[in-house]
């Protein structure tokens, strides 16, 4: 990606600007552990601005555009805030805010045959990779976008466009096959699917949401044992349920087959657990922002995907590895102001 040009006038005149204002009111760190840098990808649709200070009222230096990826340097906290998620990355030129962004890394991986008949679960680990689709009128051609974190059906290796061996990948939705080069893909290993707490009664298992502040509580017993900041809905759709269908990946929007990256197309959103299964809210993985603390879905629960993952180890009906789809009354979810 080209990184936006300014002259050595603007740029020193800039330059200046910040060390004056970094003296007169120096910059609280979000965390001491990130020096070194950072690939973060623009998530938000409408791009992500480049300001002069973390403070959106500042001047625009530049602008990002959706999936364009951003080397950051730093965390800081933004004096001014948002309340609800202050955290500003520092980048070439300026600052960028955190939930603009969400952040990816490139792991490549040895191809492996998968180990089910059903297929395996396998997760994106690089920021994104384009599958393949064959037809027999136009042959191979590009389709979608899988972006890091997504997790996806692999089902075999076969000969792939350009007559190497890829991963035979499929839809959950419409059961699309597709193309993927396999060192962008992780096999999951079983052991990932491990419950978690196995030993807690299920009635003693509980997930509690807090719309107002968004937090999601689990908890044993009434001991709280795991607490993140989430993204609810609008609305909140507070109420008390259980979570019934478990998927490890799924295909949510539309099921068009396109290469166009910018429709409500979200394919491979991992670690979903239905809690109401006539409003399709889930508690998922969000592999598209980190805008966590302030309500950001149509109804769903935002997790990042680690911490969804959890979830879905932790919580009931307890799902295998090799199963697509899992049913059952499980671990009582409920939402609250």
């Amino acid at each position: 990606m080209k990184e936006a040009k300014l002259n050595r006038r603007d740029f020193l005149k800039a330059s200046l600007l910040g060390l004056a204002w970094s003296a007169l009111a120096p910059l609280e760190k979000a965390s001491a552990s990130y020096k070194n840098p950072r690939f973060m990808l623009v998530g938000n649709k409408k791009g992500a601005s480049v300001f002069k200070e973390p403070d959106d009222r500042s001047v625009i230096m530049y602008q990002r555009q959706y999936n364009e990826i951003i080397t950051v340097y730093d965390e800081v906290i933004g004096p001014n805030g948002p309340a609800f998620n202050p955290i500003w990355y520092k980048c070439w030129g300026g600052y960028v805010f955190s939930g603009d962004l969400y952040e990816v890394k490139y792991q490549y991986n040895e191809m492996k045959q998968p180990k089910y008949k059903t297929g395996q679960l396998a997760e994106v680990t690089v920021p994104y990779t384009r599958s393949m689709y064959y037809s027999r009128t136009n042959g191979w051609e590009p389709l979608w976008l899988f972006y890091y974190k997504s997790t996806h059906w692999v089902m075999d290796i076969f000969e792939g466009p350009d007559g190497l061996p890829w991963y035979k990948v499929h839809d959950e939705l419409g059961k699309t096959e597709t193309a993927v080069r396999p060192e962008h893909l992780r096999l999951i290993p079983d052991e990932e699917f491990a419950p978690i707490s196995p030993d807690v009664p299920v009635h003693e298992k509980r997930i509690e949401i807090n719309s107002t502040h968004q937090i999601l509580r689990a908890m044993e017993a009434g001991k709280v044992v795991f607490e993140r900041k989430i993204s609810t809905g609008y609305p909140a759709h507070e109420g008390k349920y259980a979570i019934k269908i478990k998927m490890p990946t799924k295909h949510m929007g539309d099921a068009l087959l396109t290469r166009d990256d910018k429709p409500r197309i979200f394919m491979g959103v991992p670690w979903t657990s239905f809690f109401e299964t006539e409003l399709g809210l889930a508690i998922h993985g969000a592999f598209w922002h980190m805008n966590f603390g302030t309500p950001m879905s149509a109804g769903c629960i935002n997790m990042a995907p680690d911490d969804s993952k959890w979830i879905y180890r932790w919580s009931t009906p307890i799902a295998k590895p090799d199963v697509w789809t899992t049913n059952g009354v499980g671990t009582v979810v409920e939402i609250v102001k």
